[in-house]
């Protein structure tokens, strides 16, 4: 025991850029870093060294989830915040995690990753997301803006780049619970189809084109973005929400391909998503427990398919500290319907969700990840505004 002690006081010593202290369940505790420490935790059971080199993020993960490690005094967020400012100090073992790292990208098995995280079921996400059920970075323009303000913000802010116009024709894939479609089609009477793999999204978008009395206007639809280019339908706008990190690297040219079938010549698409500055397989904790299967796309990737398709790129924007914020607001959520959640899930579940939510606000308070909007247009399209102007209106 004592040897596994000392190891595990080395391995924290790397992460001493913030005073914190380290507790076992015996009474023995020594402190990280230098002055009065910022949070406290406990080990109630050691984690394993060779758990440690194969993965830092999954092996404390796993430790948080199933308490053998606990934060006992301090904020959680700013823990992790801690710990993700080293993150080049982190151990990953490509190799030894080659199965978790290497998932398959075919329609089965994307539409089984995709369902075992957005069909939790619709009841625990309106615990704490907002009215608008984006799950999805929000747009602050304003810093006491509440998190459903800004989500609608965000929604117009895509809308405006979109440059819609009354009658057009959107396509929103990956269209979660709709609400994006819904104002697009209040505001500018547009004919919209959403598409999702997830039954829970498309049972909850259903209800809400029914209660906002739209199926003039609106349809959504359970289809794989590899079925669009054999549908036969064509539209004059595609946006796509966080939904490409889910397609897989060897799938963005076949993602890029579908929009492109369906996209009208001088159309607009805008892509938005979490993006990376290298290549990387992802992290070993959150493919294995939030989004198996998922993928990063760095921007050169992305811009690179995009001229490969013959997109014209129109606009790129960063909102890495809009989702840190987004995922604050979600957490905070999150503990304040925690009865409630309780009800719905178990406690493992719930450490799960919290270190989820709280690492990811950490890896964009770092860069870890970034998160950008990209307007592209199908060709060369001359007739746009000559400035950015009707983009922040």
């Amino acid at each position: 025991m004592a040897i596994e002690k000392s190891l595990i006081e080395g391995f924290l010593k790397q992460f001493d850029t913030v005073p914190f202290s380290v507790k076992y369940k015996d009474e023995g505790k020594f402190i990280i870093g230098e002055g009065e420490p910022k949070f406290k935790i406990v080990i109630r059971k050691l984690p394993n060294k060779t758990d440690l080199l194969k993965s830092t993020s999954l092996a404390l993960g796993e430790a948080y989830m199933n308490g053998d490690i606990d934060l006992i005094e301090g904020d959680l967020y700013y823990a992790l915040d801690t710990l993700l400012s080293n993150i080049d100090k982190f151990t990953l073992d490509i190799k030894g995690l080659k199965k978790l790292l290497h998932t398959s990208t075919s329609l089965k098995h994307q539409k089984e990753e995709v369902c075992s995280h957005y069909d939790i079921g619709n009841d625990f996400y309106k615990l704490w997301l907002d009215k608008t059920m984006s799950y999805s970075c929000a747009y602050f323009k304003n810093d006491n803006d509440t998190l459903e303000e800004a989500q609608m913000n965000k929604i117009y802010h895509i809308l405006n780049k979109l440059n819609l116009k009354e009658g057009m024709s959107l396509l929103d894939i990956g269209c979660g619970w709709g609400y994006l479609l819904v104002e697009a089609a209040k505001k500018y009477k547009i004919h919209g189809v959403g598409i999702t793999l997830s039954e829970e999204q498309y049972k909850g978008f259903s209800e809400l084109i029914e209660k906002e009395n739209l199926r003039e206007y609106l349809q959504v639809k359970l289809l794989d973005y590899r079925k669009l280019k054999d549908s036969g339908m064509t539209f004059d706008r595609v946006v796509s929400v966080g939904m490409i990190e889910h397609v897989g690297r060897e799938n963005y040219s076949l993602f890029f391909d579908n929009v492109s079938k369906v996209l009208n010549p001088k159309g607009e698409f805008l892509l938005h998503y979490i993006s990376s500055i290298h290549e990387s397989q992802g992290d070993p904790w959150i493919k294995k427990y939030i989004f198996p299967g998922g993928v990063i796309p760095s921007i050169r990737e992305i811009m690179d398919t995009a001229c490969e398709h013959k997109f014209c790129t129109i606009d790129v924007e960063s909102l890495r500290l809009h989702y840190k914020k987004t995922l604050l607001y979600w957490y905070k959520n999150f503990q304040d319907n925690i009865d409630e959640i309780k009800k719905l899930v178990d406690e493992r579940f719930i450490r799960m969700w919290e270190i989820y939510l709280c690492s990811c606000a950490a890896s964009f308070n770092n860069g870890v990840v970034d998160l950008h909007q990209m307007l592209f247009t199908k060709g060369a399209k001359n007739d746009l505004p000559p400035t950015r102007e009707y983009m922040d209106k």
